[in-house]
């Protein structure tokens, strides 16, 4: 069984603190933006009738659902989360949607993903990998367990490339966001938000670690300016 460093178990308290607002705050703080990054993502799928999608740091489904909505009904979707909390929130989503059925949870971490190698036809995973403390290990993972012709789409948070936008990004970012979210929810998460994609990889670098673990045909494409990016890379071979 994986075991979790103390940093990946700290941030897995303080996504079990947050679950219930999640979404709230997601809208609020994104101005409701992420929807549109998610559906992007999502369209540079391609999964035949009957293929299996995995989509890992599920959260509270928001992603599965969107696969289920644009996929045939035949396809299965695996929603994977090492966060509790955030898995009892996406099960109340399922139980209200007509794609409820389609979806399996799994509460496991990116590093250890609990599935036979070339198990899925596509996997996704949005603002997770950024979470991940051994990144170089989910991506190995996420390669491991992805068919030979299947595609990895990634979207996570990243630094806007113009210097003016950035300087306005990061006050929001790192001044007002913490604030935000700290009237609703808890501060010191808000602050984790900005801290950590501020450390995350440039595009070119984090591009450059998904060749490392395996992944051909590697596109990137920044959304609204570069505040996020969707990585996109294939198993080649198929």
């Amino acid at each position: 069984m994986f075991q979790l460093s103390d940093k990946g178990r700290g941030v897995r308290q303080m996504f079990d603190d947050i679950a219930s607002r999640y979404d709230l705050l997601n809208r609020l703080l994104s101005f409701g933006i992420d929807r549109r990054w998610r559906r992007f993502a999502v369209s540079q799928l391609s999964v035949p009738p009957g293929g299996r999608v995995l989509d890992i740091a599920t959260g509270t489904c928001d992603v599965a659902l969107e696969i289920a909505e644009n996929t045939d009904p035949s396809v299965t979707i695996v929603g994977e989360d090492f966060t509790q909390g955030m898995l009892v929130q996406g099960q109340a989503k399922l139980q209200a949607s007509r794609h409820g059925e389609r979806i399996l949870l799994v509460n496991a971490p990116c590093e250890e993903i609990p599935h036979p190698d070339n198990s899925f036809d596509a996997i996704t995973i949005a603002f997770g990998i950024r979470n991940v403390v051994d990144r170089p290990a989910g991506l190995r993972e996420m390669f491991r367990v992805l068919k030979p012709g299947g595609r990895a789409v990634i979207l996570e948070f990243s630094n806007p490339r113009s210097e003016l936008f950035r300087k306005l990004y990061y006050f929001y970012f790192q001044k007002l966001l913490p604030a935000i979210g700290g009237l609703i929810s808890k501060r010191s998460a808000y602050q984790y938000l900005p801290d950590s994609v501020l450390e995350f990889p440039s595009q070119e670098e984090f591009a450059q670690m998904m060749g490392e673990a395996g992944f051909g045909r590697l596109q990137s494409c920044d959304q609204t300016f570069g505040i996020a990016t969707v990585y996109v890379g294939d198993k080649l071979g198929g």
